[in-house]
């Protein structure tokens, strides 16, 4: 399978650069580009790609407003933010938007391709430390949220406070002693009863919720 892909990024010699790479890879094929985030909203509408590839810090609509709109609509592609910082505020407030992860500018060319594919599988960045890190750092200074959290058993209570450490399913069914495909379940039921699309958003809302306090 072909995954199809949209370049948001107001340098063009960052977007020529992801071109180049992603153009070398059979499966995946970029099929827009976009300056600023209105036209990456646009190029998302008009291209329905699988995943976008949006730059935080772009002119007259930021990335963050994209991200928003991007992953408001319906059947919405898969957002990962680019930026040149790992602990950035504005990336945290993407996250919160509706991006699955996020990656360094300067991450291996590898590193690239294979969040595009993860992702675009239904997957999310937040294994690596550092966007734990993120989370955690900022969470704390973010307001309060009230999800109603009665719905989930007292499993899948267990299950999200491991999600949120940053575990994969294989360490979390090593911890619970069930098995993976177990795992999987839980944390697919988990995710529907608290309406977010995947592992990032779920983990930002256990700490803004108060359920997984911040390390220390």
């Amino acid at each position: 399978m072909t995954i199809r892909v949209v370049i948001a990024d107001d340098q063009p010699l960052v977007r020529t650069g992801l071109r180049m790479i992603l153009s070398a890879e059979p499966d995946l094929e970029v099929v827009g580009e976009a300056s600023d985030g209105g036209s990456a909203i646009a190029a998302c509408r008009d291209l329905r790609p699988d995943v976008v590839l949006m730059d935080v810090r772009m002119p007259e609509v930021d990335g963050i407003e994209a991200t928003r709109e991007v992953t408001a609509a319906q059947d919405p592609p898969r957002v990962l933010v680019l930026t040149t910082f790992d602990l950035d505020e504005v990336v945290y407030d993407a996250l919160r938007a509706g991006a699955s992860g996020f990656l360094l500018k300067d991450a291996p060319e590898e590193r690239l391709t294979t969040a595009i594919r993860v992702v675009a599988e239904g997957g999310s960045l937040f294994a690596p430390s550092v966007t734990r890190r993120l989370i955690e750092e900022f969470a704390q200074r973010a307001p309060r949220r009230s999800p109603d959290l009665t719905g989930l058993t007292e499993r899948e209570h267990d299950v999200l406070r491991l999600v949120a450490r940053g575990l994969s399913n294989a360490e979390i069914a090593a911890e619970l002693f069930v098995s993976e495909n177990t795992v999987k379940t839980h944390v697919a039921r988990l995710l529907m009863k608290l309406g977010v699309r995947d592992r990032v958003q779920a983990v930002v809302l256990a700490y803004e919720s108060g359920l997984v306090r911040p390390a220390g």
